[in-house]
């Protein structure tokens, strides 16, 4: 069967989340709600997850996710799980508000300014927060996994007015089957409507592709991805991990023969492969100095 282009595919996964019945706005117990960046009239929130007996004179590492959607829709309760698990493990973990062509009628470079803006937001505000700025990774699947990777990759694309002295690059990368290659590259296997990428993006569509941005000193990194995805087809981060290698970077990925796109989510096949990316993760963290003991998966 003809692979879908990467695009239309993920409009195809925005179908997906809404099937998973997620709301928006987000209801998520437990978790502080702060306001990162206020767009035009829509207040964007960031749901914060703090470790048991957290104070701000702490100095937790931190993660921020970012949901999928197909930058048209999604919530950020789709990461609720992981970061109670990574918030129980002992680090502030974040899931993002950002907009969508949907609910804001924006185009996909605006989504990656908001991500940017989110991981600026909470490196100024680390004091406040109890976090240490130096240690702030970023997470997502689909398109969330694109704006965590853009975030770290791609320069330029800030909000106008924003402080730079704060970096708005996350020190790691935790991603879920992610959108890595949106414009053509010898071989990643990319296929393309070239107006319809266009129109979409808003912007060249190289210039918010992770893998057009690799180079030496990216963040270490870590990706999960499903071997029978036809949304974003391994074919594709295969080539964003090789480019990565060979850039002297950490990259390491894990393939899941027969799993498909969005196969990670809490609560899909009974969580199994939820609990086994989640376990990785954490193991990853660990070799990072963010995490600590041996590997646990909360309940």
């Amino acid at each position: 069967m003809r692979h879908l282009t990467l695009l239309a595919g993920l409009a195809v996964a925005c179908r997906l989340v809404s099937a998973q019945a997620l709301p928006y706005p987000p209801q998520m117990e437990g978790a502080r709600v702060e306001v990162y960046k206020t767009a035009g009239d829509d207040p964007l929130n960031l749901y914060i997850f703090e470790p048991p007996g957290h104070s701000s004179s702490d100095r937790r590492p931190a993660i921020v996710f970012f949901f999928g959607g197909g930058w048209r829709a999604g919530s950020p309760q789709q990461f609720e799980q992981q970061c109670r698990h990574l918030a129980a493990r002992g680090m502030v973990a974040i899931t993002a508000d950002y907009r969508v062509s949907s609910r804001n009628d924006t185009k996909v470079v605006d989504s990656v300014t908001d991500a940017k803006s989110a991981i600026r937001w909470v490196r100024q505000n680390a004091p406040r927060l109890g976090i240490d700025a130096s240690r702030i990774a970023a997470g997502g699947g689909s398109a969330g996994g694109h704006l965590a990777a853009a975030a770290a990759l791609i320069s330029g694309l800030d909000e106008p007015g924003e402080d730079p002295a704060f970096s708005s690059r996350p020190d790691a990368l935790v991603l879920f089957n992610p959108a890595l290659v949106l414009a053509p590259a010898e071989g990643t296997g990319w296929k393309r409507d070239p107006a319809e990428m266009r129109e979409r993006a808003g912007v060249d569509p190289a210039d918010i592709s992770p893998y057009h941005h690799v180079s030496a000193g990216a963040p270490p990194t870590i990706i999960f991805h499903g071997k029978a995805d036809t949304t974003v087809p391994y074919r594709t981060v295969e080539a964003f991990t090789k480019k990565m290698k060979e850039a002297g970077n950490r990259c390491e990925l894990t393939g899941y023969e027969g799993r498909t796109h969005g196969f990670f989510n809490y609560g899909r096949n009974g969580s199994k492969w939820y609990a086994e990316t989640l376990r990785a993760a954490d193991q990853f963290l660990i070799s990072l100095g963010y995490l600590r003991g041996r590997v646990t998966q909360s309940e």
